[in-house]
């Protein structure tokens, strides 16, 4: 049976985390994975509190990218982390969103030779080994990490077909985004699988999940995030495979103008259906298990950004 985790993206006031990773421990979630996004909350601040708070719970730095923190300190956080509480970190690596990157003017050349040579780094430094890598795209050598020796799984955040090989030959785990539909997760569990044969390889996928007393009471308060996913150019193919209608043109135009009602008219009710599982209890369950046969070993339930909704939502897809 797959495992359920929880997703917290960074917009929660900070003095609410310790309750929200409670709420996701005795709720029986495996893992809390804290988004890395720009501008909102950092994600190793948000970890550690997570951690002080829980007894067993794991904690996975969310897309960690090389392009806005180096290496090096992605290690170095890594490290700490595990040093303080063992067997209880995974570090996830990625990109990075194209819109945040471009706000911050930061630029992301080469992504699959920077996440390669990203993977290759952190593993020798967790190991504990003395680096000595001339990369292409960054350099580490000489050093080792003063508290290296650390057993933290790598996986990868990816949606592109390159991305998500370099996944199944180089990571242990692949984690698929939110807002993405039951047909294009399965694509690219294929993908990433394919060229990892003989090897262990962890699937993992965001959803989007929202329980309500109706079908409308779930898919209303998730329109907003599932459009600022899907506004991005490289989901169309996520969209294609959906079967949903959606002009992102005009969605990323609406969210740069913040014109809220058009982005609530463009992300329609079929949209989110189609990437999301939100409704009744009873809706949200089956529409879970849709995700979880495609072979998902651990199902990500995003969207849920309180202690209430966290508890709620836990125990309403555990039956």
């Amino acid at each position: 049976m797959a495992e359920f985790g929880i997703s917290m993206d960074g917009r929660a006031p900070i003095g609410e985390i310790a309750a929200q990773a409670r709420a996701a421990e005795e709720g029986g979630a495996s893992t809390l994975w804290i988004a890395c996004h720009l501008f909102l909350r950092d994600p190793i601040t948000t970890a550690a509190l997570a951690l002080g708070a829980t007894k067993r719970i794991r904690i996975a730095l969310m897309a960690m990218s090389p392009y806005s923190t180096h290496p090096v300190f992605i290690a170095m956080a890594a490290a700490t982390l595990e040093e303080m509480y063992p067997g209880r970190v995974t570090l996830c690596l990625g990109v990075g969103a194209p819109r945040d990157l471009e706000a911050a003017g930061i630029d992301a050349p080469r992504p699959l030779v920077s996440i390669s040579e990203t993977v290759k780094i952190c593993r020798a430094l967790l190991a504990g080994e003395m680096v000595d890598f001339q990369g292409q795209v960054f350099h580490a050598a000489g050093r080792r990490l003063a508290n290296g020796g650390r057993n933290v799984p790598i996986v990868l955040a990816a949606s592109r077909p390159n991305m998500l090989r370099l996944s199944g030959r180089e990571a242990d785990g692949v984690l698929i985004s939110a807002a993405t539909s039951p047909p294009f997760v399965k694509a690219c569990l294929d993908q990433a699988a394919g060229a990892a044969p003989g090897r262990p390889l962890r699937k993992l996928g965001i959803v989007y999940t929202k329980i309500g007393t109706s079908e409308m009471e779930g898919i209303d308060p998730i329109r907003r995030p599932i459009g600022f996913v899907l506004r991005g150019a490289h989901h169309a193919e996520n969209i294609r495979l959906s079967g949903a209608s959606l002009d992102q043109t005009a969605l990323a135009a609406a969210y740069a103008a913040e014109n809220w009602a058009e982005v609530d008219r463009l992300v329609s009710d079929d949209v989110v259906r189609r990437h999301a599982a939100c409704g009744t209890p009873a809706q949200v369950r089956a529409r879970l298990d849709e995700y979880r046969a495609i072979g998902l070993d651990e199902v990500v339930i995003g969207g849920v950004d309180d202690a209430r909704s966290i508890a709620d939502v836990l125990a309403a897809v555990r039956g």
